[in-house]
């Protein structure tokens, strides 16, 4: 009997185990299945067209701008107007739920976080970002939107400076400053967009999902710009009209700040993402200043005496020939991690198509 029970007691405890793994095991099944039926749309639910305006302290026109926005994607189906809000203090969030947009925040201070959130978070086949300043026309939507998503282009730009903007932008060295960034980020990119800090824009789900944000403030926009060339990404310049702000509403752009630290960036990415122009450039001026610097210092005296008179004058040239070979090796490397980078962003682009695919 003593037997029987100490046989009988283990295989008891293994029924009940296994009734309960069988019951956990079939409750995951239901779950599963209610996922799959009810949760799935709600998870990857792409919608056509996303129309984003970050803000901050717009309270002045953030109304008629989302009721612009509306009219515009009247006809658009499943479309979407977001209000991505940056710590506004006035009524910059009640007024633009009050004009029927979906409102959403970020509470990292500048623009960059405000766009990489957005970027993050919406899921559509088309994006159309658009300042919450009045200075767009929301009209121009369903055209910028028509290139993303039939003529398969990864960025429009709403380009200004074609049309009014040199006459309708009464702040001081704004027009210098847009004409300066557009030829430096033309000449040393090799690239031909109208206006580089338009904050006007559309972009495909492929640019947004492999797009990484690094700038934090006004800068993104040249960023963006510039990552696009690189990236041999498709771009369409699409004349706009501009208009200035009403009276009343106070530009956040900072002239000479703000500028500055753009023109910052153009030469941090044309370093990054042109090494070997760069480092040969730098190399170059290294071998001239020490070349120039050892023949009429050095070499001809010595010739003269056969003593180097100037061993100061020697090591420092030598220094900087060395430097410059040196240099250059680095852009050589830098150039080729660069291209390993590129390839790697094929693959990216490549995956966010499969995923665009298996949520349309």
């Amino acid at each position: 009997m003593n037997l029987l029970i100490c046989i009988a007691s283990p295989v008891n405890g293994l029924v009940r185990y296994s009734g309960c793994t069988v019951f956990a095991t079939f409750m995951l099944i239901i779950y599963y299945l209610y996922i799959l039926k009810f949760g799935k749309k709600k998870v990857n639910q792409m919608i056509d067209l996303a129309v984003l305006i970050p803000c901050y302290n717009e309270e002045k026109t953030i109304k008629k701008v989302v009721e612009d926005c509306k009219r515009a994607i009247n006809d658009i189906p499943n479309a979407t107007i977001f209000v991505y809000d940056n710590n506004s203090t006035d009524n910059t969030v009640k007024l633009a739920q009050e004009a029927g947009a979906i409102v959403r925040h970020e509470y990292q201070q500048g623009k960059g976080n405000v766009i990489r959130r957005m970027f993050r978070e919406i899921e559509a086949r088309c994006y159309v970002m658009i300042d919450g300043d009045d200075t767009y026309p929301a009209e121009e939507i369903p055209k910028m939107a028509e290139y993303v998503l039939h003529s398969n282009y990864d960025m429009v730009v709403g380009d200004r400076l074609s049309s009014s903007y040199f006459a309708e932008n009464k702040r001081p060295f704004h027009g210098i400053g847009n004409k300066l960034v557009r030829g430096s980020i033309n000449f040393f990119f090799d690239t031909d967009i109208k206006d580089i800090m338009t904050g006007y824009r559309a972009f495909s789900y492929n640019f947004v999902k492999t797009y990484p944000v690094l700038s934090h403030g006004f800068e993104i926009e040249t960023e963006m710009s510039i990552f696009a060339t690189v990236n041999n990404l498709a771009v369409k310049n699409h004349i706009i009209d501009y208009r200035d702000r009403p009276a009343g509403s106070i530009s956040k752009l900072s002239t000479y700040s703000d500028g500055f630290k753009v023109l910052r960036l153009i030469f941090t990415l044309y370093r990054n993402y042109k090494p070997l122009q760069f480092f040969s450039f730098l190399a170059l001026v290294l071998a001239i200043l020490s070349i120039g610097f050892f023949i009429p210092n050095v070499w001809i005296p010595y010739e003269h005496t056969g003593k180097v008179l100037n061993m100061p004058t020697l090591v420092v040239c030598g220094f900087c020939f060395i430097a410059g070979i040196i240099s250059f090796y680095s852009g050589l490397i830098l150039d080729a991690l660069q291209r390993k980078e590129r390839r790697e962003y094929e693959f990216r682009l490549q995956e966010a198509t499969w995923k665009k695919e298996n949520k349309d």
